[in-house]
C-alpha cells in the first residue's frame, strides 16, 4: 500500500537526533532539509536511505515552502527533529489520513526540558498546526514563529507530540544566539523609542513573572524556576541586541573610528 503522506524535517546539525528519529517513521514518507549542517546530517541522512534537500535558505517560512513545493503525497507533516511521535499518535494520524476525513491538524505538544516533562509556564498550552492535507495549504508566512495559510477544517488530535528539546544549558544558548538576533533585527524596524535600561529589566521581570508566576511554573519545580529565568534571560538578550542596532553611528563604525585612531598614533 502507498504511503500517503510525508513527513518533512528541517534539520541542522541534527545528526545526533536523526539517528533516533529516522527509524521511528517508516510508515511514512520522509524528506529531510538540510540548512547548511557542519555535522555528520548528510551521511545519517544517507544511511538511512530517505529523500532529501539541502539549502542554505535562512528563513524557515522559505524553507517549509519549499518542501510544498517538492511533496508529492496527498498530506504533509511537518516535524521538527527533536520532536517524538508517540505510537498512539501515529496510529491516529493514520487512521484519519486513511479514510481521508483530515484536513488541517493541530497538535498538543507535550515539552521535556533537562530531562523531565513540563506542565507550566505557558507550556500547557503549547499547540502546533503541523499536519495539512497538501492542497488545502498555501504558504508559511514569517520570518521567526512561521505561521501557515491554509483553508479547509483544523482538527485538534487527541493524541500529544513529545518535544525533546532544552537538554542542557549550552544547547539553550546556542539556539538563543541563533534566534533572539532574528527577532532583534525585525523589533529595531518597529521599535521607534530608544531601549533602555529600564526597558529591558521591565521586559525581563514581566516575561518571568509571567512563566513563573502567571502561568505557575512554580509547580515543576526547580525546572520550572530555570524555564522562566532562562525565558526572561532570552528576552532580556533580544532587546540588548535592538540597542545594539539603534547605535548611531553603528557599533561597527564606531571601532573602524578608533582604529583611524590608534593609525593616526604611529
Amino acid at each position: 500500500m502507498s504511503k500517503k503522506i510525508t513527513i518533512v524535517i528541517i534539520a541542522k546539525n541534527e545528526a545526533e537526533n536523526l539517528k533516533k528519529l529516522l527509524p521511528l517513521l517508516n510508515w511514512a514518507e520522509v524528506l529531510v532539509i538540510d540548512n547548511n549542517s557542519s555535522d555528520e546530517t548528510e551521511k545519517v541522512i544517507n544511511d538511512f536511505g530517505v529523500s532529501y534537500l539541502k539549502t542554505k535558505k535562512d528563513n524557515f517560512a522559505e524553507i517549509r515552502n519549499l518542501a510544498l513545493e517538492k511533496v508529492e503525497t496527498d498530506y504533509i507533516f511537518y516535524l521538527d527533529a527533536d520532536e517524538r511521535i508517540t505510537n498512539e499518535l501515529k496510529n491516529e494520524i493514520l487512521s484519519l489520513v486513511d479514510d481521508k476525513s483530515l484536513e488541517v491538524a493541530k497538535l498538543k505538544r507535550d515539552n521535556f526540558f533537562y530531562g523531565e516533562k513540563i506542565y507550566y509556564g505557558g507550556w500547557q498550552n503549547d499547540y502546533v498546526t503541523r499536519i495539512f492535507r497538501k492542497d488545502l495549504l498555501k504558504k508559511w508566512n514569517g520570518e521567526i514563529h512561521e505561521s501557515p495559510e491554509f483553508t479547509g477544517s483544523e482538527k485538534v488530535l487527541k493524541s500529544s507530540l513529545w518535544h525533546f528539546t532544552h537538554r542542557k544549558t549550552e544547547d539553550n544558548l546556542r539556539k538563543s544566539s541563533e534566534w533572539t538576533i532574528k527577532e532583534a533585527r525585525l523589533l529595531a524596524k518597529k521599535e521607534k523609542n530608544k531601549v533602555t535600561a529600564f526597558l529591558i529589566l521591565r521586559k525581563m521581570m514581566m516575561e518571568f513573572f509571567r512563566r513563573y508566576i502567571r502561568d505557575k511554573g512554580y509547580n515543576d519545580g526547580m525546572l520550572g524556576f530555570v524555564e522562566a529565568l532562562v525565558q526572561s534571560i532570552n528576552r532580556a538578550l533580544v532587546y540588548i541586541q535592538v540597542w545594539e542596532l539603534q547605535q548611531e553611528p553603528t557599533i561597527e563604525r564606531k571601532y573602524e573610528q578608533w582604529e583611524d585612531e590608534v593609525a593616526r598614533q604611529q
